[in-house]
């Protein structure tokens, strides 16, 4: 891009945009501010508190309203949380509709799953582009209807998200997410076999536990444990005997896992909207074995994973001895060409560059 822009880029409130990340979103969002900030752009990342000090955060203010005893008594109260960042949402957007957004910035890029930014989007001066990262929610939609011509462009991190989000918004240009492959080194892998994410029931590490059972490996599992009751219930008990849990790893700790192992298995129970876990395994040289759901397809080919239908586990299992026998090098090239931070980073330059006078 031939010129330096200011852009705004909004996060999500929940959780900080710093290692060991809570989630994809997350991490996507901190190599995105990076990767725009090297290239000379002047990024102000309005983040939750505790993000990456690295990134020009301006802190997504979440006070708390003052609200009266009256208000506080109403039966259709919602969640004080979910208040917070209502607040926090409603204070950034009024800043960049009356004074920053027309003055301080070229650009808003809106990586937030909040409805605020969308529905409020008309009045910002600047031109503002927001990233889908899910299916269709109640409230996004909402949003978007309120002014579906004038409450920005859109675009989508795969194209199975672009189509479930059709015919509401008609023309989300995708582009896939991508990773810094400095970050993820190729490793030699021979190890056992290894599942990372969210542990959480959309996720399925339960079923890589199964699965893994059936195929006779060792499994490491690794991720934030995001559902407590679950993590109790359905994977705790079955640690031990070949299968462990490594914890909430930073970035480093997790890219070495990965390398040293076999196969990824990847398990989602949802529609996955991209697959950020499959294109880190494949810059490790780690081929994938998972469950055919969402946007896993457009990332695998037949070179570096194998995909199976959901939820069968015995075929899951069937398909790790395939799986682990593919070329790494295959893997790393795949995800060279495809899931690469510069790929990424590109397409978003030349959307910016269609988007300003």
């Amino acid at each position: 891009m031939s010129r330096p822009l200011r852009i705004a880029l909004i996060a999500s409130a929940r959780f900080p945009i710093r290692e060991p990340f809570a989630g994809g979103l997350e991490a996507h969002t901190w190599a995105l501010a990076s990767a725009l900030s090297r290239r000379g752009h002047r990024i102000s990342l309005f983040a939750a508190a505790g993000s990456d000090p690295d990134l020009g955060v301006r802190e997504l203010a979440v006070h708390t309203p003052r609200l009266s005893s009256a208000a506080r008594t109403d039966l259709s109260m919602t969640d004080p949380s979910a208040m917070h960042e209502h607040h926090a949402y409603l204070r950034l957007m009024l800043d960049l509709a009356r004074g920053e957004g027309g003055s301080a910035y070229d650009l808003v890029h809106n990586n937030s799953l909040h409805y605020l930014p969308v529905a409020m989007a008309p009045a910002v001066p600047a031109p503002v582009v927001t990233t889908l990262h899910t299916p269709p929610t109640p409230w996004l939609e909402s949003a978007i209807q309120t002014d579906p011509t004038g409450c920005g462009s859109f675009t989508a991190v795969s194209d199975h998200t672009a189509r479930s989000w059709q015919p509401l918004v008609r023309c989300a240009q995708v582009v896939h997410n991508g990773i810094d492959l400095r970050l993820w080194p190729a490793g030699a892998g021979g190890g056992g076999l290894v599942w990372s994410g969210r542990i959480v029931p959309e996720k399925g590490p339960d079923l890589a536990i199964a699965a893994t059972a059936e195929a006779g490996l060792p499994l490491t599992l690794a991720g934030p444990v995001a559902d407590a009751g679950y993590f109790r219930d359905r994977v705790a008990p079955r640690l031990g005997g070949g299968i462990r849990y490594a914890g909430h790893l930073a970035r480093g700790e997790l890219a070495a896992l990965v390398g040293s192992a076999r196969a990824t298995l990847v398990t989602p129970c949802w529609d996955e909207p991209y697959g950020l876990v499959v294109a880190e395994s494949l810059a490790c040289g780690t081929p994938v074995v998972g469950f055919d759901r969402g946007a896993l397809a457009e990332i695998l080919t037949p070179d570096c994973g194998r995909l199976v239908p959901y939820p069968d586990v015995s075929a899951l299992a069937a398909a790790v001895h395939e799986t682990t026998a593919l070329s790494r090098r295959a893997c790393r090239e795949r995800a060279e060409a495809f899931c690469s931070l510069g790929r990424m980073t590109d397409r978003y330059e030349a959307l910016y560059e269609e988007l300003l006078p």
